[in-house]
């Protein structure tokens, strides 16, 4: 049986790759919004990217300015706090030496590649120098999860997927309420071509541009982003996939290693609820309310899980 601290170990790999590949994602959103929208969204953006990833009060000790190059400069190469892409690729290496062997020499060159996209970075650039670094960190960690699906199946496998999907679950519930955070400049309308592009950068950054013409017919609308990003068991960022894939793997877990309990159970119930959930229920209920409840919700789950497989032990 498994060892609790490699189970932690490869779990929080999974995470911290995850989180990498957000972070990244959400600096590509934001730069759209901020540069190439119609209305360039300025301060409000990159405050928007702050609260989102539950940076702002790092930021605030920081003193920087809401400006492109300091806040990405904060969010990728900062290594004064906790939540940057680079210190969230230094983790996961750290957590993938303490598990070496149970990795594949494919994933383990993913992680070192990733990691060296930063080798001797000290200045993100322009905006192209900027949305080239993240696309860098995309490819590489695209590449690791590329790797992880060609692993053996087994506990090294389930665990590193287990701590994908709950970090998955939070960043898209956190990027679908960048919504909430973004205001309308003064003057534009819900619909209007500055939301419009608003809704259209939260599709790209999880990669769902085609998937959204794929399963709409009708053109772009609010209630059907909420719905594909919550609802959608065929994609594979939704909230709903994300659970669902916590689900099967705390199963494959329980069978392996005959450890299941609080974490299945509160699994399970929220992936049965999210299947019964519809994008207008969530709407007039409050989206960010919603996704707040959610997010504290994935939290305990999280919590539920390391106390099921002794994380901390």
């Amino acid at each position: 049986m498994m060892l609790s601290r490699t189970g932690s170990s490869l779990y929080w790999l999974g995470r911290y790759i995850e989180r990498a590949d957000f972070f990244a994602r959400l600096i590509e959103a934001t730069v759209r919004l901020d540069v190439m929208s119609s209305r360039p969204a300025g301060e409000v953006a990159w405050s928007s990217a702050l609260a989102v990833t539950d940076t702002e009060a790092d930021y605030v000790a920081h003193g920087g300015a809401l400006t492109q190059s300091e806040v990405v400069h904060f969010l990728t190469l900062d290594t004064g706090h906790p939540g940057s892409v680079i210190r969230c690729l230094d983790r996961a290496r750290n957590n993938a030496k303490a598990v070496r062997t149970a990795l594949s020499r494919e994933a383990w060159t993913a992680i070192n590649r990733a990691w060296l996209v930063f080798e001797r970075r000290n200045q993100v650039g322009d905006t192209t120098q900027t949305l080239n670094l993240v696309e860098a960190v995309k490819n590489e960690t695209r590449g690791f999860e590329g790797a992880v699906h060609q692993m053996l199946r087994n506990q090294s496998h389930w665990f590193i997927r287990l701590g994908q999907a709950v970090e998955r679950a939070d960043n898209t519930a956190r990027l679908l309420d960048v919504k909430y955070h973004i205001l309308l400049p003064a003057g534009e309308t819900v619909g209007g071509i500055v939301d419009r592009d608003q809704w259209t950068t939260i599709l790209q950054t999880v990669s769902a541009v085609t998937a959204y013409r794929w399963l709409y017919s009708d053109g772009l609308t609010p209630a059907n982003v909420i719905d594909l990003l919550i609802a959608s068991r065929e994609l594979p960022r939704s909230l709903v996939a994300s659970a669902e894939i916590t689900v099967d793997i705390l199963g494959l877990l329980a069978e392996r290693t005959g450890s299941h309990g609080e974490a299945d159970r509160m699994a399970r119930m929220r992936a049965a609820r999210l299947g019964k959930t519809r994008s207008g229920e969530v709407i007039a209920s409050g989206l960010h309310q919603y996704l707040q409840a959610f997010i504290r919700e994935n939290g305990q789950l999280h919590e539920a899980i390391g106390r099921q497989f002794r994380f901390g032990v």
